[in-house]
This record gives C-alpha cells, sequence and structure tokens, in this order.
C-alpha cells in the first residue's frame, strides 16, 4: 500500500518538515552531479555510516556518520519513498511537537535507527544510508497520537489500482509487523546487505518512545 495523504489537518506550517525534504533533495541531487562512479563511491564512503567502523576502529568521523547518512539516499525510488513517507505523516507529528523539538525528536530516531541496526550486525561493512531510520520514528510517534486518523492509500491489484481510505493503526501496524518479520528472516539467513530494517524497527521504537515526552502539553495521545 502506497500512502497519498492523510485525513488530519495540521495547526501550523510544518517548516522543519520541509526544510528536511529540501535537505534530503538537494543533498541527493549532489550524488547526481557527481556522474563519475569514483566519485560517488568516494561521497559514501566518506558520509554513509559502515558498523564496523564504529565497532571495531571508531573516530570523531565515523561517529559523525550517524548523522550524515540520514541524508544520502541511493535511487529515486529510495528518496521518493522516504519523503512521500515524511510529508505524510511528519506534518502532524511536527504540529503535536513544535517545530524545534521535532529536529531534536527526529534525530534522535535516527540515531536509534542506527544503533540497533549496527547492534545486529556489527561486523558489516556494507555502508548504511538513508532517511528511513529516521522516518520510522516519526511513523512511530504518529501511531500513538492518530491511530483513528485514516490514510489515502493506492494499492496495486495486478494490473489494477484502487485508492481508499485505511486506518492509520492498521496501516502503521502492518508496516512495522513488516519491517519485524523481515529482519527476523534477514537474521535467520545471516545476510550482509540489502535493507537495514532493524534500523526501521529501532526508529519506529524509539518514536514511540520519545513521543509521550516530546509532545506539547496539553496533546493527547490516542486521538
Amino acid at each position: 500500500m502506497i500512502p497519498l495523504r492523510d485525513d488530519r489537518p495540521t495547526r501550523t506550517f510544518a517548516f522543519v518538515t520541509v526544510a528536511l525534504i529540501l535537505l534530503n533533495t538537494i543533498v541527493f541531487v549532489h550524488e547526481l552531479s557527481l556522474r563519475n562512479p569514483d566519485r560517488v563511491e568516494a561521497f559514501f564512503a566518506t558520509f554513509s555510516l559502515t558498523p564496523a567502523h564504529l565497532t571495531q576502529s571508531p573516530s570523531p568521523d565515523s561517529y559523525l556518520t550517524v548523522f550524515t547518512s540520514m541524508f544520502l539516499h541511493g535511487g529515486w525510488m529510495h528518496i521518493i519513498g522516504n519523503m512521500l513517507y515524511l510529508w505524510i505523516f511528519g506534518r502532524n507529528v511536527e504540529d503535536c511537537i513544535g517545530h524545534s523539538k521535532f529536529i531534536i525528536f527526529y534525530l534522535l530516531c535516527g540515531v536509534a535507527a542506527a544503533v540497533a541496526q549496527v547492534l545486529i550486525a556489527p561486523n558489516s561493512t556494507v555502508p548504511m544510508i538513508g532517511a528511513s531510520g529516521a522516518i520510522s520514528g516519526v511513523l512511530g510517534a504518529y501511531l500513538l497520537l492518530f491511530p483513528r486518523a485514516r490514510v489515502l492509500v493506492l494499492f496495486p491489484i495486478w494490473i489494477f489500482w484502487r485508492v481508499f481510505y485505511v486506518p492509520a493503526l492498521l496501516l502503521l501496524v502492518f508496516w512495522f509487523g513488516m519491517q519485524l518479520l523481515s529482519g527476523l528472516a534477514v537474521l535467520s539467513m545471516d545476510v550482509n546487505g540489502g535493507v537495514a530494517f532493524w534500523a526501521h524497527v529501532g526508529g519506529f521504537v524509539a518514536g514511540m518512545l520519545l513521543i509521550p515526552i516530546f509532545k506539547k502539553r496539553g496533546v493527547r495521545l490516542f486521538q
């Protein structure tokens, strides 16, 4: 299911969500501008997060990649999917947290996602990139804030496409379940590489744990 929008209007303009989308897009455009494969490889080697670099020979630069890796993407579908989820779910979460605290919340979820993946695969030499860990935290927060919201989704059935609303609770629990099951499957197969499912799981759980602390006073959970 591809989410298109939710039915919850925001009370304030989501400045930080828009800024994050723009920043990720600018970085992606820079990636495209490199063109030369050697320059692209060097760029990702410098700014992506490699678990083994943190667990075996950590340096200040390797710790910094926990943050820089959140703004890198490996292709068009990667960034479009991440930014779509951030736009749909990030605006209301930012509205409930506040602009400045949302930046901290977002980065903390990204850090938690990175830690979860590094703990699962501490010796991996495969670079980690993408905003999905931090965005997973946004999804976890949204689940606790707006489980009764409805999300318009696009659902492909063979050659047909259907558009309909589903409860946010159903969509997000299903999404989290898929990440968890995929993570367990990859773990059992001892696959080194691919999608960082445990970063998604870690970010989602972090978002659920942090949102009661970060939400504005007077904002209720389970709206």
